[in-house]
This record gives structure tokens, C-alpha cells and sequence, in this order.
């Protein structure tokens, strides 16, 4: 089967935000309602599931069928439903095993869908989970309620200095980042983060680890997204379905060795075979939907991927090349630091942006001609990159 047998016929998000009043399964539901209407699909379509969680074990005490439980009252029974957890890629992994199911003939119409609540009000459980997607031991600040993050956004402080150090970015350049990316939020009603900063605005805002401030970090966040994918035999079926093509859909793991992460960092490795199946090259993304749980992630993930060269993500980003209009728009979502970060739904969030620009889908922040996009979401980290990172490459289908 060829890559262009696969294809992506609905798309639906909730909006992501710090609210714990709705549950997993309300989420679920909205999602997967969204996208069975985008798609003109019944729920007696659907042939199997994927349902995309990470925190309901450690946050829920649901640590086992949780997508039984969570798709069980919308209608689904009998069906093959099959739990995904792969940290921050959770949900994006979800989508690249239901297009694997699609390639083995084993079903037509399948499901992926990623639901998450992580903001609960309980600190204690909220920092034991995030502490158990890391080998790095660092001290988490839980004890001030204004001073609480993640162990991620120490990470992300390192690596944040690593670049300053080795290739002069500054500190304005991730400030631009975030300032695009809030700009661009602000035609997102889904986005948690929606008020416009200057780059003065956001180096002013509190700093949550140096050289990091608040609006440079992505925030946790309830929320769910889900997809339905098809096969070509099955995509006559659906005559109201908008379509994209999936070209290609990888998936890794990081590298335990310093000096083989270094020559080739996992995101390279992997956009590198992405952009050799669907026979194409980063100059031909039109827009790009990448992992910025920090600005500096942004820098760091445009560069890996080719979107920019080497070391020049910042003056890249300080050019405008990476906003709306600009050579390669990059999070026209508003990214993960103004939708927030419900880990199991982000992959499957960001897939939903983009397959909606590819469709003229997207409203005042729609990317001209773009004839392809790009998806990139990583997760966890292993000694000296991401434990476990995807990339998906999504084209027009007419």
C-alpha cells in the first residue's frame, strides 16, 4: 500500500485549558464527536481505537483500560481498543499505530484519540508524575505554589544555555518566539494563552528558570483531540470528508551516547526518513506544528528538522521567517506554550492544526498556498535528547 492510501477524513479538539471540572471521558467524547462530524463518519464506522493517555494512572488511579473505560459510554464496545502511553508522543504514537493497523489490511476506519487531565489541584501527584518521564534527577520546586514547574523546564534551561554558548543565540530570540507565538494564538479560541506580549513584555515576565521566563513555557493543561483515518477503499464511502494524505509517519527513540546524539540528534534522524517517504525536502513544508514545550524547543526543533539551518533558529525566528507570512510559518497553533500541554491530546492537537491549514480550514490565521505540512512531537527525555520523538508529514489531497 502506498503512502497515498492513507489518509486523515476528521479532525476535533476541545479547547485546552487549566479547568479539572470536566473529566478524561467528557473530553474523549467531545473530541471524538468532532471528528466523527468532520469526517461524516457513524461510530459503527470505526473498526478499532487508539486511545492516547499518560496521566490518568499516576493523576486518576485508572491505571489500566482507561480507553475501554473512557470510550465505553460514547457507544464504543467490541471493537479493538488499545491504550497508548509514550510521554509527550503519546498521541501522535496513537495516530502512527492506527495507520499502521490501516497498512496491514486489519481495518479501514480507525480511531486515534488523546485525552488528558492533568491539572487536578493536587501538587503532590501532579509532581510525581512529571518526575517518571526523566532519568535526570533534579529537584523539584513544589513547594512555593508560584515557583512550581516541571523538571522539563530545567531540561529545557540547560539545553536553552547550550545554545546561547555554542551559536550566540540570545535571549531576545526566544523572546520572539513566544511573542510570535502568543501573536498567533490570538486567532486560536482553543488556546489557553491568547494575550498578545512584545519581546520587551515577555523578557520582563517572571522567570521560571534562567534564562526562561513564564510566557517562554509551555503550561499543563486538561483537553482531548482526536482523528479518524481511512484507507483509499474505504475513502468513497465518506463523500463529505475533507481528506489529507499522510506521506509519511516515523517514530524513534533516543540515543543513550552524548556523541551519537550529538552527530545525529533524534529529530534529524527521523525527519531525514520522513522527508525520504514522502519524497520530499524541508523547503517544501508550507507550515510546521512542532514541539515547543519550551521557546527554546522551537530554536532547537526547527533546526533539527531543516526548516532553518544549524544555529539559526533565533535570527531566523528575530527575521520573521517563522510567523505567519514568513518563508516557514512554525505553530500558527499558538504552539504548546499558549494551547498548553495535556500531554496524551498534544500530538493529535497538532496534527489537527495542520491538517485544517492544508484544508484552507484555519481562519484569520490560515497559511497561504501551503501544499504541505509538518508535525513534529517528541517526549520524555533519556540521558541527552528525548526518549521517544514522531514526525508526520500531511499534503493536500486534491
Amino acid at each position: 500500500m502506498s503512502p497515498d492510501d492513507l489518509f486523515i477524513i476528521g479532525n476535533g479538539r476541545t479547547p485546552f485549558t487549566s479547568d479539572p471540572a470536566s473529566s478524561v471521558k467528557q473530553l474523549a467524547a467531545i473530541a471524538i464527536g468532532m471528528a466523527l462530524s468532520d469526517a461524516g463518519v457513524g461510530k459503527s464506522d470505526i473498526a478499532a481505537a487508539f486511545f492516547s493517555n499518560a496521566g490518568q494512572g499516576a493523576l486518576g488511579g485508572q491505571h489500566m483500560i482507561r480507553g475501554q473505560i473512557a470510550l465505553r459510554d460514547f457507544g464504543f464496545e467490541q471493537i479493538p481498543v488499545i491504550n497508548v502511553e509514550n510521554a509527550c508522543a503519546s498521541a501522535t504514537t496513537a495516530l502512527l499505530q492506527a495507520l499502521t493497523t490501516l497498512r496491514a489490511g486489519d481495518a479501514d476506519v480507525v480511531l486515534a484519540v488523546g485525552s488528558e487531565r492533568l491539572s487536578t489541584g493536587n501538587p503532590a501527584a501532579e509532581k510525581a508524575f512529571f518526575s517518571g518521564a526523566t532519568d535526570v534527577e533534579t529537584p523539584l520546586p513544589y513547594g512555593d505554589a508560584s515557583q512550581r514547574r516541571s523538571v522539563f523546564m530545567d531540561i529545557y534551561a540547560k539545553l536553552a544555555s547550550e545554545h546561547m554558548s555554542r551559536f550566540g543565540t540570545t535571549r531576545e530570540a526566544f523572546a520572539a518566539v513566544a511573542s510570535k507565538n502568543l501573536t498567533h494564538a490570538g486567532s486560536n479560541p482553543d488556546a489557553q494563552r491568547r494575550q498578545p506580549m512584545s519581546v520587551e513584555q515577555v523578557l520582563a515576565a517572571r522567570e521560571v528558570v534562567w534564562p526562561l521566563t513564564l510566557p517562554m513555557c509551555a503550561p499543563i493543561g486538561n483537553g482531548a483531540a482526536a482523528a479518524i483515518v481511512c484507507n483509499r477503499d474505504a475513502l468513497s464511502r465518506f463523500p463529505d470528508a475533507h481528506p489529507v494524505r499522510v506521506l509519511a509517519g516515523v517514530l524513534g527513540s533516543g540515543s543513550l551516547s552524548a556523541e551519537a546524539a550529538a552527530a545525529a540528534p533524534i529529530t534529524r534522524r527521523l525527519s531525514s526518513l520522513a522527508y525520504e517517504l514522502a519524497g520530499l525536502g524541508p523547503r517544501d513544508m508550507g507550515v510546521a506544528e512542532v514541539h515547543d514545550a519550551t521557546a527554546a524547543g522551537e530554536i532547537i526543533q526547527i533546526e533539527a528538522l531543516g526548516l532553518v539551518p544549524e544555529g539559526e533558529g533565533g535570527a531566523a525566528t528575530l527575521r520573521g521567517e517563522t510567523t505567519i507570512g514568513g518563508r516557514i510559518p512554525v505553530n500558527v497553533s499558538g504552539g504548546l506554550e499558549c494551547n498548553g500541554h495535556p500531554i496524551g491530546a498534544t500530538g493529535l492537537a497538532q496534527v489537527h492544526e495542520v491538517a485544517n491549514q492544508l484544508r484552507g480550514r484555519a481562519g484569520d490565521r490560515q497559511v497561504e498556498n501551503a501544499s504541505f505540512g509538518l508535525v513534529e512531537n517528541g517526549g520524555g527525555f533519556l540521558g541527552c535528547e528525548e526518549a521517544v520523538a514522531s514526525v508526520l508529514i500531511l499534503g493536500r489531497a486534491g
